[in-house]
């Protein structure tokens, strides 16, 4: 059987995926991956280089090559790209995979990282241009993810109790779930997994 990530965790650039999943890996005592990392330890060049040199549909072609082993590979917490969510193939991969997308407006964004125009994507106006690319990619996210975890005014450890409450309720689903196969439960109770549910908007 092949190594299944226990979270795939998608979401903008600067919104704390690598940090929160490290955070995350920890608690649970397992291992943490980025496929960002992977494509530069492999290319040998950074991301911004990456994309300057070629085409964005070829670094998506990377990325995607890059995603699939990592699916493939890795048990434990893997955080993927901003725009690996673009390329239609890499999202049919995420199909069937627990993904939490971690969301945030556009002033957490300025908050957190200034969208300062180091970043290739975000160039000529940067607040203009991350409002224009999550306007594109929204509907991309949301699509993937099992789960939305909103991580506006919120601390990386504070996200990751989230995530861990995500996971909880996953695995009360598919006890209940394996239960009622059995004859033993009718009831099916939890965060309804077929839906998307959003963590911490209501709380």
């Amino acid at each position: 059987m092949s190594a299944v990530p226990v979270v795939v965790l998608v979401g903008p650039m600067g919104v704390g995926k690598s940090t929160v999943g490290r955070l995350l890996a920890e608690r649970l005592g397992l291992g943490y991956r980025d496929t960002d990392d992977d494509i530069v330890a492999a290319e040998g060049r950074t991301i911004a280089v990456i994309l300057v040199d070629e085409s964005e549909s070829a670094f998506r072609a990377i990325e995607k090559r890059a995603v699939r082993a990592a699916l493939a590979e890795h048990e434990g917490v893997l955080a993927l790209g901003g725009g690996a969510i673009l390329d239609d193939g890499t999202r049919a991969l995420l199909a069937g995979h627990q993904v939490v997308y971690l969301s945030m407006d556009v002033e957490e964004a300025v908050r957190r990282i200034g969208l300062n125009v180091a970043r290739p994507l975000l160039a000529v106006n940067p607040r203009k241009q991350w409002r224009e690319l999550m306007e594109a990619r929204r509907h991309l996210y949301e699509g993937v993810a099992t789960a939305v975890v909103p991580t506006d005014d919120r601390t990386p450890d504070e996200v990751a109790d989230k995530i861990l409450a995500v996971l909880a309720d996953r695995a009360m689903d598919e006890y209940i779930a394996h239960d009622s196969t059995n004859g033993r439960n009718q009831l099916v109770i939890g965060c309804g997994w077929s839906s998307v549910p959003r963590y911490g908007d209501a709380e």
